[in-house]
């Protein structure tokens, strides 16, 4: 985080509740999953608070998909750190994981009216499809900053990692180590 990103959350009059709220209204109003809070997640923090950049956004995806767990519980650690240190860490996660805690249980205790009602089977069907829609609008915008970059290891890795997956049928989770090795090894690397 640099010093005007810095400086532009900790200008809040109230910088931690204001995280709290953010990231507790992202995690109630997002449906489908990790990618639909990452994408909200940097339209508030990088695109209209600016608390973040978009480059270090798409770090932290990339990070938080890496690692093992819930990838919108992973934004929210990587988020919350990098906005704010282990405090943000505590009120970004919190925040995050308030929402679902009540609604599954809510829908737990209810399963068995909720699962045979017509009306909430249609109301699923349309979660999907808007679902459907706000992946496909991150996978455009993580592929355009890949784009972007005019990096050519980058975009060799994601045609060929793209290609892989669906083509091939291998397995996400190679595809993530072979992208970490290489990423690790000094293959393309710039000169700082």
């Amino acid at each position: 985080m640099n010093e005007e990103t810095k400086s532009a959350f900790y200008e809040q009059p109230h910088p931690y509740i204001s995280l709290f709220i953010k990231m507790l209204t992202i995690s109630a109003f997002t449906f489908g999953g990790g990618f639909v809070i990452i994408s909200m997640m940097r339209r508030t923090f990088a695109q209209k608070l600016k608390w973040l950049e978009d480059q270090e956004v798409l770090d932290m995806t990339a990070i938080a998909q890496s690692a093992p767990g819930a990838l919108g519980v992973n934004s929210a650690i990587i988020f919350g750190y990098q906005i704010a240190g282990l405090p943000g860490v505590a009120v970004s996660l919190t925040a995050t994981v308030i929402p679902p805690l009540v609604i599954l249980s809510v829908l737990a205790f209810f399963y068995q009216q909720f699962i045979s009602d017509p009306i909430a089977q249609i109301v699923m069907q349309v979660l999907r499809a808007g679902v459907a829609a706000v992946i496909v609008d991150v996978v455009i915008d993580l592929a355009s900053n890949v784009i972007k970059s005019k990096d050519i290891l980058n975009l060799v890795l994601m045609i060929t990692a793209f290609l892989a997956l669906v083509v091939f049928k291998v397995s996400s989770l190679l595809i993530i180590l072979a992208a970490l090795v290489i990423g690790i090894l000094p293959i393309g690397r710039k000169e700082s």
